[in-house]
C-alpha cells in the first residue's frame, strides 16, 4: 500500500459513492491488524515509522469513506473539484427553505415536536444521500457539488437539533 494511494485503492474498493459499509469495516480491521504497532516492536525505527504512517492513512481513509458527506467531498476532490465550506449557495428556493427550517427550530421548546422535526430532517438527509448516489453514478459532478453543499447545511442543522435535544432532556 502506497502512502499516496487514493482511499478507495487502500481498501480495494471501486471508486464510487455507493460502497458496502460492512466490507469497508472488514477491510479496515484487516489492514489495521497488518500495521499494528505490536507487529513492529522489534523492527527498525524506519519500519516502525512507516507502519505508523500507514496506520494513520488507513484511519483517515476509513473516516472519510464511511461518512456519505465526506465520501462525496472526497469523490469530488478526485475529480479536481474542491468543496468550499464558505462558498455561498445561490439557489433562492433552498435559501428560503433554510430560513424556514431555522425559524421552525428556534420555536421548538418541547421534546416531542423536536423529535418530529429531527425525523423529517433525517429523512431529508437520507433523500440527499440517494440523490448523491444517482449524481455520482451518472458522473454529474456539478450537481453533486451543489447537493454536497445542501447536505452540509442539513448535517449542521442535525447537529444543532441533537444539541437542543440534549438540553431539553
Amino acid at each position: 500500500m502506497s502512502l499516496s494511494a487514493n482511499y478507495f485503492d487502500i481498501f480495494v474498493l471501486p471508486v464510487s459513492f455507493d460502497i458496502e459499509q460492512n466490507l469497508l469495516g472488514e477491510r479496515y480491521r484487516d489492514l489495521q491488524r497488518t500495521v499494528h504497532p505490536d507487529k513492529y516492536a522489534n523492527a527498525s525505527e524506519k519500519e516502525r515509522l512507516l507502519a505508523m504512517q500507514k496506520a494513520t492513512q488507513i484511519n483517515e481513509a476509513y473516516q472519510i469513506l464511511k461518512n456519505p458527506q465526506t465520501r462525496a467531498r472526497y469523490l469530488l476532490k478526485l475529480q479536481g473539484i474542491e468543496t468550499n465550506d464558505n462558498a455561498t449557495i445561490t439557489d433562492s428556493e433552498f435559501l428560503m427553505r433554510q430560513m424556514e427550517l431555522r425559524e421552525e427550530l428556534a420555536e421548538l421548546k418541547q421534546i416531542d415536536p423536536l423529535n418530529a422535526f429531527l425525523s423529517r430532517l433525517e429523512k431529508q438527509i437520507e433523500d440527499l444521500t440517494d440523490t448523491l448516489s444517482q449524481q455520482f453514478s451518472q458522473k454529474n459532478y456539478q450537481q453533486a457539488y451543489d447537493t454536497v453543499r445542501q447536505f452540509q447545511f442539513f448535517i449542521r442543522l442535525h447537529e444543532e437539533v441533537l444539541s437542543l435535544e440534549e438540553e431539553l432532556i
